[in-house]
This record gives C-alpha cells, sequence and structure tokens, in this order.
C-alpha cells in the first residue's frame, strides 16, 4: 500500500525519495501511529514533505489516494471519546436555530466573562455554558448564530466572531499549474508598458525610415526595451472560509506572478486591520504595520483585494469585531484608508455573484468600495482589470 501511495505522490510532482519512504516504514513499524487516519495523514506529511508550500499538493494528492477510506488498512479502529462527545451535539432543526438569540458584541463578552468567572467543570451538549456541541454561544462543535469558539476544530457553521486559539495559515502555491489560461489574458489587460532605460533595442521601423530618407544608406536607429510598468498591491484573505477556495486564488496569485513585474502580495484574515504578513509561517512575529505600507507605496500602485467577505458585521463596523484579536479601529476604517490612497482599486470575490445579497458583511463592504466588487471568474475578472485602467 506505501509503495503505491508513494508512487502516487511522485505522480503528483511532489518531491518525495526512497529515503523519507523508508523512514516513514520506520515510524510505522515504531508504531507512532496505530488507528487514525488522520494521524497517518499528520505522521506521512511530516515525514515526506519538507516544504509548506507543497502542503496543499499533498492535500490533494492524499485525498484522492484514500477516498472513501476512513482507517488505515489491517488496523482495528477504535471511536475516541472526543467523536462520541461531538456527535452528541444538537441537529437542530430550522425552527430551532431562528429561536436562539443574536447577542450582540458587548453583551456577548460580557456573558463570556460571567461564564468564565461562575464555571467549574466541563461541560457538553448544553445551552449556556463553555463547551462542546450544543447551542451554548461559547466553546465549540456546536451551534450559535454568534459566539465565541474556544479551542477545538469549527463545526462548519462559521458564525463565530472571535476565536480563542492560535490559528495557522499555509501560504498561497504560487508555482501551481494555471487551470485556465483566461486568468492570464484577463490580467494582461491591465498591463501596461513603458519605455526605459539605455537605447539597446533595435527600433525596426524607425531603422527602415530613416534608411529610405538616406537613399538607401543604412541608418540605424535603437530605442530603449519596453518594461512592464504597472504596479499592483495584491491583498488575499487566508484562512477560514476561504479555504474553499485555495485553488481558485493560487491560479490568481501565480497568474499575477507572472504578468506583473512589479507586485506586492500581503496576507490578511477577513478584513485588513493595523497588520498584515508576507508569510504565514510567520504571521504571529513578522507582521508588517498597514500604516506603514500606506506611506511606502505611491498612488500609482493598483490595488486588488481577495477574499470572500462573509465575516461577522463586527468586523467591518466594530472596534473589537476582528475574530481573532482586539483591533482599535474597526475594519472599515482601514478599508477607507486603503482606498484614499490607492483609489483604484477592487475586490475580487470567489463566492458566486449571486450569492452576495445574503451575506450582510458582503453588502457593507461592497458600499465601502463603491461597488468595485467583482466575482473570481474569467468574465468578472475582464470587468475588474477594465475598472483598474480607468
Amino acid at each position: 500500500m506505501l509503495i503505491d501511495f508513494f508512487l502516487h505522490l511522485k505522480t503528483r510532482q511532489l518531491p518525495v525519495s526512497t529515503k523519507e519512504l523508508l523512514a516513514l516504514l520506520e515510524a510505522l513499524e515504531a508504531r507512532l501511529v496505530e488507528f487514525s487516519l488522520d494521524d497517518f495523514y499528520l505522521l506521512a506529511r511530516a515525514v515526506l514533505v519538507k516544504d509548506e508550500a507543497h502542503y496543499d499538493r499533498y492535500d490533494r494528492a492524499f485525498a484522492e489516494y484514500f477516498k472513501g477510506v476512513e482507517a488505515l488498512p489491517g488496523l482495528a479502529a477504535a471511536i475516541p471519546e472526543e467523536w462520541l462527545r461531538l456527535a452528541a451535539r444538537r441537529h437542530l432543526s430550522e425552527a430551532d436555530r431562528q429561536k436562539l438569540e443574536k447577542l450582540g458584541l458587548d453583551k456577548l463578552f460580557e456573558q463570556f466573562k460571567q461564564r468564565l468567572a461562575e464555571q467549574k467543570e466541563r461541560h457538553a451538549g448544553g445551552s449556556k455554558w463553555i463547551g462542546t456541541g450544543g447551542s451554548s454561544p461559547f466553546g465549540h462543535g456546536g451551534y450559535h448564530p454568534e459566539g465565541i469558539r474556544i479551542g477545538g476544530q469549527s463545526a462548519g457553521n462559521r458564525t463565530a466572531v472571535k476565536v480563542w486559539e492560535k490559528r495557522e495559515f499555509r501560504n498561497l502555491d504560487d508555482s501551481v499549474e494555471l487551470g485556465a489560461r483566461n486568468i492570464q489574458v484577463a490580467l494582461r489587460r491591465l498591463r501596461r508598458f513603458a519605455r526605459q532605460g539605455a537605447a539597446t533595442e533595435l527600433d525596426l521601423d524607425g531603422t527602415i525610415a530613416g534608411t529610405a530618407r538616406n537613399g538607401g544608406w543604412l541608418d540605424l536607429h535603437l530605442r530603449p526595451e519596453r518594461h512592464n510598468a504597472v504596479k499592483v498591491l495584491l491583498f488575499l484573505d487566508i484562512g477560514g472560509s476561504m479555504d474553499d477556495h485555495i485553488r481558485a486564488c493560487e491560479e490568481l496569485f501565480s497568474a499575477a506572478r507572472s504578468e506583473f513585474k512589479h507586485l506586492e502580495h500581503f496576507y490578511f484574515h477577513n478584513c485588513v486591520y493595523e497588520g498584515v504578513w508576507k508569510d504565514n509561517r510567520r504571521r504571529h512575529d513578522e507582521r508588517l504595520a498597514t500604516w506603514d505600507l500606506l506611506r511606502t507605496y505611491g498612488p500609482d500602485y493598483r490595488l486588488v483585494l481577495v477574499g470572500d467577505a462573509s465575516m461577522s458585521p463586527y468586523e467591518v463596523s466594530h472596534p473589537g469585531g476582528s475574530v481573532e484579536h482586539w483591533n482599535e479601529e474597526a475594519g472599515g476604517v482601514w478599508l477607507q484608508r486603503l482606498l484614499q490612497t490607492w483609489p483604484r482599486a477592487a475586490w475580487l470575490n470567489p463566492l458566486p455573484e449571486k450569492r452576495w445579497g445574503f451575506t450582510p458583511s458582503i453588502r457593507m463592504i461592497r458600499e465601502l468600495l463603491g461597488e468595485r466588487m467583482f466575482p473570481l471568474s474569467p468574465e468578472g475578472l475582464e470587468r475588474a482589470m477594465r475598472s483598474l485602467v480607468k
């Protein structure tokens, strides 16, 4: 099985070697993992993949090979206690969901402080205490229309307004094979050329005209080379609901890297605040102040933001609304500063345009951008590039 898996990784252009395969076999013989396919996934990734830039490619290859497999063949499966606890969470009907009340940001924090002071033990499946499952606004694994997720993985509802854990995001792979060449063609509409530097390129038209004027005597004309002159600032939303759109964003990122000579990229999560980062592996340690970017890059840059704009409305409208940290100023304030500095701007949204009207935060950001939000599709890219050249 492992040899076929190893060959499958090779066919997916992952740089794995026989030495790493032998190391993985030794780890399995030492029974570092036993029952869980998830544990095997982590172990194999740690042993076989040496560069985090290849993690996404490994994930896709692993999912293809083990599709439908729930445990490692030949090993007895045990159901962890935590799985049973999460399975106990309520399956709420639509009527039950509508009965749950959104508390508002201030009241939510007030109740959270109160629960921390009162709670003395672990809870699961309830509607009040900090725990797992159930419909409490505090904890993880359950459902509430507006809450604080504490530890654990998201249950997929994506309704938390705060997340109390250190989350790790991965960089987008900028070497991914483009799924559609028309992304490059659409971006090329924005590209502008200027002639700069010393005259080192043959000017064929000028040479022909000059030679003709000289009665056939060669009159050689040179001109500066053409250089890609457009400047782009690319801000990429990463993590959370954007995990569903990694492939589309990687295709866009790859195309942008190949089309624009003057491209600077930065990552953010949900909304731009006082800090952004260049490398997701060091996002907690090497942040760049947004104020510094506003002072560094001139108004000749085009601003392109990429994200699904799907978040709590508090992130856009309220100080302290960020899902991950306490922000002194609302995300909408920072977006307005970006637009004032770089007025030629567009927001690319990977969600289908017909779904935008159902999410309050998308409506808010569209208003801030003056309706300059476009779908991340070939047709949407064409519209976005036309708006950026005006």
